[in-house]
């Protein structure tokens, strides 16, 4: 018939409730893990962000409670391991070395350092269980990803070319550049100031259509619906070339299956990072010099064409000079654009407070058979702008193909626009974009101190910042809301867009390849787990053999039917050696006999093999009392017969 061992029981709920543990360890890993991206939901996040103080004190007492579970439960096995093994000859170091890992504790034994190092390697395992589980339990801030992708606009294609002439022969682009550009003056201006400063550590946000751009719109419309703009539903002629503001068609989603099993939160925050078509040029301005007669430009045919002597004293227009700039656009093709500047009755323009910087684009884009890939500004400054000299400007832009003609016909009409509504009556915002940017980020006065250089750097970031606002411009238009049927952009003008959305939230993330801090913080946990069943499977073994050894014994006092002269094997449970109380009886009730403390008697002490013996049953009152057995003469071999004894 099987026999159950004593204290079977009491080993099984030690080895379960350790098990558990370790599985609760490496089963919170592996969920992790699967989920790569772990955060409750967004209430308890909140929460969570809400009270970090008691968060962090409720993970605290969670791997508190795990980590003195899992060290008691140690300190257990080994009680129970070292009671079976007290029955046979031990040294006292061994036994000492025992009872310090069944009280958490170590030795400090230099003559011993495989014992000390062992005991201080276990006790330092048990006091990383809770820095352990601290670590694994406790939530952290992370940016969730979640790719996304969708489609916007295409404005380089042939098909959106062919679109685009069909807008400019239904409105006639003459009739485009004199009415529908207004609409982008401030856009492009802004976007071109904000550029230029930008470059000099000027701040650089601006916001259009109820979208912020930083520096500049790189020719791009936010494809998140948070991020797109306007809410409003523009009117019919409020859409593609005669936008004037409102929503503009998103279509942008999740990207199916990129994303972890888990839910996916709605978090504190939300950032983007897309991958998009925007839209760019290469610019570069520089001083025409003499020896180019390619390049001719003409400032010099002017004229008044109105004055009013007595307006001076009303603070009136005095009078008025009408200025033919032209430029030689080659072919032989001269362009010319009309300018109005304030003068006194005299014709003359003060030097100090005036400023003229008008500009000619290049090729002139009202012939719709043209086809080019870049164009050319020419400007220069007189008066106030007098800094700037005759210089010529080389806008190419960088999605440019053979089909884009009408693209960069729209771009160029836009700075044509520019350069021409940029003029007042007293002033350029272009002059004094230059002269307000120059001026807050140089030593010095731009007219005593003047550095070619940066005049002309802000003045291509300027041109720049305005051909990538021409392109957004274009973009919000055509994807207004009303511009196609059911608002859907078809396929042949769509590009593809790609991204990635991230989620502020607080959870928990599977470790990085270099960093696995969570596995490190598992290994405290393993090695108690793995101690605690080593001993608890001893004592069951142990228990085993004595049932064993009881059975033969009972089996000889039957023939013998004598009791008395031999040792018995019942053992009793209520022994508990780590308790110093226990130890002191034992000691006390036995014949053993021991050196005094000086340094050679404590030596002879540690290696003096003692064994437990316990009174039989029935005799009153029942002992238990250490028995001196033949010492060990090496320690290193008293060490290998402790390993060897436990195994």
């Amino acid at each position: 018939m099987f026999h159950v061992p004593p204290n079977f029981v009491r080993f099984t709920v030690i080895i379960s409730i350790q098990i558990v543990i370790l599985a609760f360890g490496y089963g919170f890993l592996a969920v992790v893990a699967y989920f790569e991206y772990l955060a409750p939901s967004d209430s308890v996040c909140e929460l969570m962000r809400s009270h970090p103080g008691e968060l962090t004190m409720v993970v605290t007492l969670m791997a508190t409670v795990l980590s003195v579970t899992a060290a008691t439960l140690f300190t257990l096995s080994v009680k129970e391991a070292l009671r079976h093994r007290m029955w046979k000859p031990i040294s006292l170091i061994h036994l000492s070395t025992g009872v310090a890992l069944a009280q958490g504790s170590h030795i400090l034994k230099h003559r011993y350092i495989g014992l000390t190092i062992l005991t201080l390697f276990i006790f330092g395992m048990l006091r990383l269980l809770t820095a352990g589980w601290t670590t694994l339990l406790t939530p952290t801030y992370f940016m969730w990803p979640v790719e996304l992708n969708g489609t916007e606009l295409d404005i380089t294609g042939s098909a959106f070319a062919a679109l685009l002439r069909e807008e400019f022969l239904a409105n006639g682009l003459t009739d485009i550049q004199d009415n529908a550009f207004e609409i982008i003056d401030i856009g492009g201006l802004l976007s071109g100031v904000v550029a230029a400063g930008f470059s000099f550590g000027l701040p650089g946000t601006f916001n259009f259509n109820g979208a912020k751009y930083n520096v500049s719109t790189q020719g791009v419309v936010p494809t998140i619906e948070a991020f797109s703009g306007s809410d409003g539903v523009p009117n019919a002629n409020g859409i593609r070339l005669g936008f004037s503001g409102g929503n503009v068609t998103v279509n942008t989603g999740v990207v199916p299956g990129s994303y972890s099993n888990a839910p996916i939160p709605q978090g504190f925050s939300t950032n983007y990072s897309m991958s998009q078509q925007g839209l760019t040029a290469n610019v570069g301005c520089r001083a025409i010099d003499s020896n180019e007669t390619q390049y001719l430009w003409d400032t010099n045919n002017s004229y008044v064409i109105y004055t009013n002597a007595a307006a001076s004293s009303s603070n009136s227009i005095t009078g008025l000079r009408l200025w033919n700039i032209s430029a030689n656009c080659g072919s032989n093709t001269s362009t010319t654009y009309e300018y109005v500047t304030m003068v006194d009755a005299n014709g003359n323009t003060s030097s100090s407070g005036s400023g003229f910087l008008p500009s000619v684009v290049c090729p002139e884009p009202m012939n719709m058979n043209q086809t080019y890939t870049n164009f050319t500004i020419f400007t220069q400054g007189f008066y106030k702008y007098g800094f700037l000299q005759a210089s010529v400007c080389e806008v190419v832009p960088l999605l440019t193909t053979p089909e884009n003609a009408e693209l960069l016909s729209f771009i160029a009409s836009v700075a044509r626009f520019q350069s021409i509504n940029s003029q007042g009556l007293t002033s350029s915002t272009i002059g004094d974009t230059l002269y307000s940017i120059y001026s807050s980020t140089a030593i010095g006065s731009i007219n005593n101190n003047l550095n070619d250089t940066r005049v002309y750097l802000e003045l291509e970031d300027y041109w720049r910042g305005v051909v990538e606002f021409s392109a957004t411009f274009l973009r919000s238009g055509f994807m207004a809301t009303g511009s196609f049927p059911n608002n859907e952009i078809p396929n042949n003008l769509s590009s593809q867009v790609t991204g990635t959305m991230f989620i502020s939230t607080i959870g928990w993330t599977r470790w990085p390849k270099n960093s696995p801090t969570y596995l490190l913080a598992t290994i405290p946990l393993t090695i108690i787990t793995i101690l605690t069943l080593f001993c608890a499977l001893y004592s069951i073994l142990e228990a085993w053999k004595e049932h064993q050894d009881r059975l033969k014994e009972d089996q000889e006092r039957a023939k013998l039917q004598a009791f008395a002269g031999h040792r018995r094997t019942h053992r009793r449970a209520h022994f508990d050696v780590s308790n110093t109380l226990h130890l002191i009886m034992v000691c006390a009730a036995g014949d053993l006999v021991l050196e005094d403390f000086s340094r050679h008697g404590i030596k002879e002490n540690e290696v003096a093999m003692v064994s437990l013996y316990e009174s039989e049953p029935g005799v009153k009152p029942s002992r238990k009392r250490f028995v001196s057995e033949p010492a060990v003469v090496s320690p290193v071999l008293g060490y290998i017969r402790f390993l060897l004894g436990l195994i």
